[in-house]
């Protein structure tokens, strides 16, 4: 059972998503509609999740993103769900900045993505577990957006599905199956993807964030500086 904190103005929604966590066994003990409530919620009951939508009251702009990343500077860890009403790689680019994402235990949504009930629950549980959830569909627009890269061309289009699901914050194993190929295949894949686009061959959330940090452009400076 997962204690979730969730932050989400439109009542119906904030209402459905309470039914559905408790439905499968996870006690919302705390559901606000503004980010100040959101920030005060988590002080008091420390949960094991938190959800929030990036838009809040009042200006209806990044108020929930901006409270997460700040939740995220006070509760070392904290894990944090983000969900999202459209495509915004600025967003995501804000969310998972190198300090914000280092430990793992965040994840960025759009909320049609709700609807499919057990890819919602399933990142949900991973983003408590520590690890990194992006929606595909942000990632297939970072993917578009350097198409012309030369270090991208080197690719095989196995290899950019790859690319695509490590990005999306899957392990090896669960790209494996998503692909129903072995692991071994995987590895020797992302091995290639390494090598090809001169990333840090690390494992886990510095992976993802090594592949989010070429896709948005910026290189990501690995451990020690090297």
């Amino acid at each position: 059972m997962l204690r979730v904190v969730l932050a989400e103005d439109a009542v119906l929604l904030r209402a459905g998503l309470v039914e559905l966590l408790g439905r499968v066994g996870h006690r919302v003990v705390a559901a606000v509609g503004e980010a100040g409530e959101l920030a005060r919620a988590v002080d008091a009951e420390r949960p094991d999740v938190v959800i929030t939508d990036v838009r809040m009251p009042p200006d209806f702009r990044d108020e929930g993103l901006r409270a997460a990343v700040e939740l995220r500077s006070r509760h070392r860890g904290l894990p944090v769900l983000v969900l999202s009403q459209y495509v915004a790689t600025a967003y995501a680019t804000q969310l998972f900045g190198e300090d914000a994402a280092a430990d793992g235990g965040l994840g960025y949504l759009l909320k049609d993505r709700v609807g499919e009930v057990a890819d919602f629950l399933d990142a949900l549980e991973r983003v408590a577990d520590g690890q990194t959830v992006l929606d595909p569909e942000v990632v297939r627009v970072l993917l578009r957006q350097r198409t012309a890269d030369e270090p991208l061309k080197r690719l095989t289009p196995r290899e950019r599905e790859v690319l695509a699901l490590m990005a999306e914050g899957l392990n090896n194993q669960s790209i494996a199956r998503r692909l129903t190929v072995t692991e071994a295949s995987v590895v020797k894949h992302s091995g290639n993807i390494f090598m090809k686009l001169d990333l840090d061959p690390a494992e886990g959330n510095r992976r993802v964030l090594a592949v989010l940090a070429h896709l948005r452009g910026r290189p990501l400076t690995p451990p020690g500086g090297r």
